[in-house]
């Protein structure tokens, strides 16, 4: 009598749960926007939602620990003409973000630590390059300041964020529009998908398609592709029979895929999300109700089914915790942030374990913010995997981060570069201007609501005789 031999994974009992009431943010007016992207993006820091906005596009940012009630005046980022699409915080600063419109241009944020009372309008830099709206973000994994933008005009613009210059626009490659673009682990290739129904392969820096499919999911329906951490590339799309499908192909063999799921028929898009330190891929439908999550391993079939994650509600995005942002001490491999239609709430996954110790083989050591390489240097074709920190004490974001440069940099507030003084000379030196600007700011805010004030008491004197002079006429 044969045995049936059980496969051997630490994370064949991943377990989801959805976060308790009191670690929900309730009452946020989420965008209704009809584009296929999350909607939301979380980092260490902070939690970004993009919001219904009168008259242009906005979002909110909310500090991870402001859970609870959101005050329907919080205060708003709000710049763009026309909705934001797509939102992106820098991997290299957890006080950065991106945002890209329809209003065609791309603008960069630098979000304070503390909360501000009015909307922040005024953004660190604008880049305009693209004729159509911008729909797609994504930062370097490794290179500072480095950003890549693909908008409704078919063309992606790779931009130096610390300069305004545009580093590389890739525009002959995509007759149709571009529904996903994707970095690599040290951000030498792209991958993207089209609605042409191919699946690209890019060197930016050359120009060139390396690789290409066509039609690797013969469905109508948008694809979507990412890279594995070993180079190979998961995609997501629709069989002809509109059945949902996961596929994982080997570049080298871009003929036949290495393993093919079929999963259902609904009609929402799979965005997946890829986490490199346990090689698990977890898909999440845009109308969903329900995360679904895969292994992939170097062994035929290559891709596991693990387990469903299911809800009541369906969601109309969803954010993706960097590791770095985890509860170690609670086993906890990843963190997603659903959006409802009027709140957003956390969805832990974790590894049950009885031991209280530090996981190792839970938590290798994993990208942390310190970039690898600067702009330049990854323009002229340097390439370096990111920079690895360990879990082991749990990552505790710091306050503010410096963006550091070659060039002249207005993500920078340091004087140009000058004889090199000793680090702690130059750390006193900045955090003095930051103490400096911080005050400033406050002041400001300060004197501004006094005015408010003072114009709401004068508005409180004038009614106050204007009922006078009315009663004393009635008399």
């Amino acid at each position: 009598m044969s045995r049936r031999v059980v496969r051997q994974s630490k994370f064949r009992h991943v377990f989801g749960q959805a976060g308790k009431a009191e670690q929900t943010y309730e009452d946020i007016r989420v965008s209704k926007v009809t584009w296929d992207s999350s909607f939301c993006a979380v980092n260490p820091k902070f939690l970004a939602i993009i919001v219904e906005a009168g008259g242009g596009g906005a979002f909110i940012v909310l500090p991870l620990a402001k859970t609870g009630r959101v005050d329907k005046n919080h205060p708003t980022v709000s710049g763009h003409t026309a909705p934001v699409l797509d939102i992106d915080w820098c991997p290299h600063n957890d006080s950065v973000i991106a945002s890209a419109s329809e209003d065609t241009t791309i603008m960069v944020w630098q979000i304070p630590d503390y909360t501000p009372v009015r909307n922040i309008t005024e953004p660190i830099v604008t880049l305009e390059g693209h004729s159509k709206r911008v729909g797609i973000l994504s930062w370097h994994p490794t290179a500072r300041n480095v950003l890549l933008s693909a908008g409704g005009d078919n063309v992606i613009i790779i931009w130096n964020v610390g300069t305004g210059e545009m580093l590389l626009s890739l525009d002959d490659m995509h007759p149709d529009v571009i529904h996903s673009v994707c970095w690599n682990t040290n951000g030498s290739l792209l991958s993207t998908t089209c609605k042409d129904k191919t699946l690209r392969v890019i060197d930016p820096r050359k120009g060139q398609v390396v690789a290409e499919r066509a039609r690797p999911h013969e469905g109508a329906r948008p694809m979507r592709a990412i890279f594995t951490a070993d180079g190979k590339l998961l995609s997501t799309g629709f069989s002809r029979m509109s059945e949902r499908q996961l596929a994982l192909w080997d570049l080298n063999n871009f003929e036949e895929p290495m393993a093919l799921q079929e999963m259902d028929t609904s009609n929402g898009v799979l965005l997946p999300f890829y986490d490199p330190d346990s090689s698990i891929v977890y898909l999440c439908g845009k109308g969903d109700s329900s995360i679904r999550y895969f292994e992939i391993t170097d062994e035929p079939p290559f891709v596991h089914y693990l387990n469903t994650f299911s809800s009541k509600e369906p969601q109309r995005g969803m954010g993706f915790m960097p590791k770095r942002g985890l509860d170690v001490s609670k086993c906890e491999i990843a963190r997603f942030y659903k959006l409802h239609e009027r709140k957003c709430e956390p969805i832990i996954m974790t590894v049950p374990r009885k031991s209280d110790l530090f996981q190792d083989d839970l938590y290798p050591d994993a990208p942390g913010p310190e970039p690898a390489l600067e702009a330049d240097e990854w323009l002229s074709g340097q390439d370096a995997d990111p920079v690895l920190i360990s879990l082991r004490d749990g990552y505790v974001p710091p306050k503010s981060r410096e963006l550091r440069v070659t060039k002249r940099n207005i993500l920078d507030v340091r004087p140009p570069a000058g004889p090199r003084r000793s680090q702690s000379a130059s750390d006193t030196s900045f955090s003095q201007q930051q103490q400096q600007q911080t005050l400033e700011t406050l002041l400001e805010e300060i004197k501004s609501l006094r005015e408010r004030v003072q114009a709401q008491e004068e508005r409180i004197t004038a009614l106050e005789n204007m009922l006078c002079e009315f009663v004393d006429g009635t008399d």
